[in-house]
């Protein structure tokens, strides 16, 4: 729960940001009469409604399991990632692209770009902001897994606090993009310039729209831990006293801190009923003291290979 109230958080910040930034990209784009502007402010616009989604996401997806939602709600935080994915693309990147195909081709009037200037210089302080505090803590959950940050931020299951870093990051260059453009056309008198930083603003969204709803799509389709963590899995699992085996190993990232563990094991022959049972809690035990993020482990005793390959076949019953 700690770290869900942390994403909140992080995604807080990213959406009163945007709100702000959005407003008063507007009023600039519609004063200096740049279509870069008001991408920009497009951009904004569809971040806030992004981060909407991503609380709302949060909210829904910490709810506790029921008897209709035997695993819980964690899996929801993705459908609403999705979404919000969708929304970065449609509400930023297309109107961005229209908007600079319509300068190019129909051309703009250029106003005094001071105000865009302005504005554009406090939107990236407050969208730096933001990004630091996405990065602290991509940072501090990369340092406690003891994994690299660039890995961390592209295997995390958190996918709204990936969101709010890879939308951040995008922002920040689109100011560039958009301090270009009016740059450009300030010397030139041209607004081709403004136009091109507009289309190159909408692709940098697809890109992120992309990014962002393929790593959605592969969560909610189901993806397992990463290789590492797999076979530290299995080695926990066979260091169990009467664990003689790990025949067959699934693992299931259900959400942010929820994975499930299944998995075919082979006891000792030896072992009696209960110490089977025993063994089964002790694995659990370590799986979840070594990896706080397992949250359900489901251990089926087996056959091994060996005690297959020997067992008489059983003689056909009466028809």
């Amino acid at each position: 729960m700690a770290e869900n109230g942390e994403s909140t958080f992080t995604v807080i910040v990213a959406a009163v940001a945007n709100l702000g930034i959005a407003a008063a990209k507007a009023v600039a784009g519609v004063v200096s009469g740049s279509s870069a502007m008001l991408s920009e402010a497009a951009h904004s616009l569809a971040d806030t409604v992004t981060e909407v989604m991503l609380l709302t996401a949060l909210k829904r997806s910490g709810k506790p399991a029921d008897e209709d939602h035997p695993v819980g709600h964690a899996g929801e935080l993705y459908v609403w990632a999705m979404l919000a994915a969708v929304a970065t693309f449609v509400g930023g990147a297309v109107f961005s692209v229209y908007d600079g195909v319509h300068t190019l081709t129909h051309g703009e009037e250029l106003g005094d770009p001071l105000i865009s200037y302005v504005v554009l210089g406090i939107a990236f302080v407050l969208e730096a902001f933001s990004l630091r505090t996405g990065i602290r803590q991509v940072r501090a959950e990369a340092e406690r897994l003891e994994a690299p940050f660039a890995e961390y931020l592209r295997l995390t299951p958190d996918t709204t606090v990936k969101a709010v870093v890879l939308e951040d990051s995008a922002a920040l260059a689109g100011l560039v993009l958009a301090a270009g453009g009016l740059l450009g056309g300030q010397l030139t008198g041209s607004g081709v310039w403004d136009g091109v930083a507009s289309i190159l603003i909408g692709a940098l969204l697809v890109y992120v729209a992309w990014v962002l709803g393929r790593s959605n799509a592969r969560l909610l389709i189901g993806r397992p831990l990463p290789r590492e963590m797999r076979e530290a899995v299995r080695e926990e699992l066979l260091s169990v006293p009467h664990v003689v085996g790990v025949l067959d190993l699934t693992t299931l990232i259900q959400g942010p801190g929820e994975v499930l563990i299944a998995a075919k094991v082979d006891f000792q022959d030896v072992a009696s009923a209960a110490q089977v049972e025993w063994a089964c809690e002790d694995a659990e035990s370590q799986l979840r003291e070594r990896f706080p993020s397992i949250r359900r482990v489901y251990l089926d005793p087996t056959p091994g290979v060996e005690q297959r390959r020997y067992r008489r076949p059983t003689e056909p019953g009466p028809i």
